[in-house]
């Protein structure tokens, strides 16, 4: 069972017994207030049979504990913005944009209310999990005064890719030029948040789910160091200046900073507002023309600025908003951040030099905004972003914060990419019956001109270019996947590469140029 992860369900069914479950619930909770509030487990039969049911259902996603693998914790700390009718409906249904199947034809309604009770039950014992217990699990694997100062293999070291590996855990670095594998490595279980560069390339830093920090060193192919800064955890971002890193949990409520020279904890900040509600952490991005990191909270409706400088000091700015952050993308100048809360309502646009927010944003379904791209149109900026719920991408004008088009797709989607050289930006259909198509569109017509559908049957998604715009990988997510290279303006195809599952691939110098069409 899978309430959060933000991966696509494998089968169109899934969703369809999603959308029906919201009938039963109405039969189930509306009529009474009592399966609401009455949730705690009655006596010993009913929890050793929740526990049973979880086991068989539950633990292989999420953990034995409960605390999270491939999908998140399932604790009360953690569902605070789930109702338990809601999330009745997610067990029976499944959910749109993860990889949460559907139980309704393989449970009862009665072993479905027994699973919810069970995970809005508080542990007898939740583990801590502060500086002693992360500085307990630090890993030193190589002295920096071992390695060379000189990559140990030839190629354009800013135009490598690291291409992340799902399906068996693994990495491969990838030459940029030759398309060819240059070292495949093993990474921790289920990681997370896409993989951050240091500024000048040579490091790349990943997190995984279970909150294990890994330190990579691209010139010498060798893991250096790692520590788990959490227990369950979303994403991590590298200070503009290298020297730093920000990891955003889940569980605990916390942000844990670490020296990025060999993942050093230097301290935990507890993620609560002023009246001392906690919060999980949605996401860190590094907004490097501001010298600060920037949060977003699952559970409190503001948005955090942490600046960093030379002295090691990390003082928080509160900025107060309307509604959640889910999920946010900045203008290319980091003084405005668009977000949304996945909660069907619209965006909103944050100006970070006034601290308070300055538009709305026309936004229905799910946006999906941190894949959002920007680019020039008529001579103005317009960010477009895909959408999780609805077969549409939404270009917005960023001088008025108007929806200026709906480009309609072939389903809901959950990448956009482009690039500063390329006339075409490129979007997915992850979701739904064509998961198979990718829409490649005109930058200036905002038309789709061609779809192209590399792997008939399995799920295409994710492009990246290379540095210089002339080449676009695209990913098949299957065992048996593979990573499809285009030329960039004919869309010809002219590789395919044989990978387990390939999800994100991240080029080097997009990257840390924080190129206007990836993520950063």
């Amino acid at each position: 069972m899978q309430l959060f992860v933000c991966r696509a369900p494998e089968s169109e069914p899934g969703k369809v017994v999603a959308r029906s479950l919201w009938f039963l619930i109405s039969l189930l909770f509306v009529t009474s207030s009592v399966a609401e509030n009455n949730i705690a487990l009655n006596n010993d039969a009913e929890k050793k049979e929740a526990q049973k049911l979880y086991q068989q259902y539950c633990a292989s996603c999420h953990a034995t504990s409960r605390l999270g693998g491939m999908g998140p914790a399932l604790l009360p700390e953690n569902l605070k913005r789930l109702r338990k009718n809601k999330a009745l409906n997610i067990i029976a249904k499944g959910r749109a944009a993860t990889q949460m199947p559907a139980f309704g034809n393989v449970l009862t309604a009665p072993q479905r209310q027994l699973l919810v009770k069970y995970i809005y039950t508080p542990l007898e014992n939740m583990p801590d999990w502060g500086m002693a217990e992360i500085r307990k699990s630090h890993l030193i694997h190589y002295q920096p005064a071992s390695l060379s100062n000189q990559p140990v293999f030839k190629a354009d070291m800013l135009n490598l890719f690291v291409v992340v590996e799902l399906g068996d855990h693994h990495a491969t670095l990838l030459d940029g030029d030759k398309f060819e594998p240059i070292y495949r490595f093993k990474t921790r279980f289920a990681l997370h948040g896409g993989p951050k560069y240091s500024p000048d390339g040579r490091y790349v830093y990943f997190v995984s789910r279970d909150g294990w920090v890994s330190k990579f060193d691209i010139y010498n192919l060798k893991t250096v160091a790692e520590i788990r800064a959490g227990i369950n955890t979303r994403n991590l971002a590298v200070s503009g200046d290298g020297k730093t890193i920000l990891v955003g949990n889940y569980l605990p409520h916390t942000l844990v900073l670490l020296n990025a020279e060999n993942l050093e904890p230097i301290e935990i900040i507890p993620v609560k507002d002023k009246n001392g509600k906690t919060s999980r952490v949605s996401a860190v991005y590094t907004a490097v023309p501001r010298n600060s990191f920037v949060i977003a909270l699952k559970d409190i409706p503001e948005v955090w600025e942490m600046h960093y400088n030379d002295k090691r000091q990390f003082p928080v700015r509160h900025i107060l908003l309307d509604d959640y952050l889910d999920d946010f993308q900045f203008d290319p100048s980091y003084t405005y951040l668009m977000g949304a809360a996945r909660n069907a309502k619209n965006g909103q646009v944050i100006n970070l030099n006034i601290g308070r927010k300055v538009a709305d944003l026309e936004l229905t379904g799910l946006p999906h905004l941190s894949s959002g791209i920007t680019w020039n149109y008529k001579g103005r900026r317009v960010m477009a972003t895909p959408n999780l719920k609805k077969s549409e991408i939404s270009i917005i004008d960023m001088t008025s914060w108007k929806t200026i088009k709906r480009i309609k797709t072939l389903g809901p989607g959950f990448f956009m990419r482009s690039h500063e050289n390329s006339p075409y930006a490129w979007a997915d259909v992850f979701f739904g019956s064509n998961k198979e198509a990718v829409h490649v569109i005109d930058k200036q017509t905002l038309e789709i001109v061609k779809t192209l559908r590399p792997s008939p049957g399995k799920n295409a998604a994710h492009v990246e270019f290379d540095r210089y715009g002339k080449h676009v990988l695209l990913s098949v997510w299957d065992m048996d996947g593979e990573l499809i290279v285009y030329n960039a303006n004919t869309l010809k195809e002219l590789k395919r590469l044989p990978m387990k599952k390939p999800s994100g691939k991240y080029n080097v110098y997009n990257k840390i140029n924080r190129s206007a069409g990836t993520s950063h």
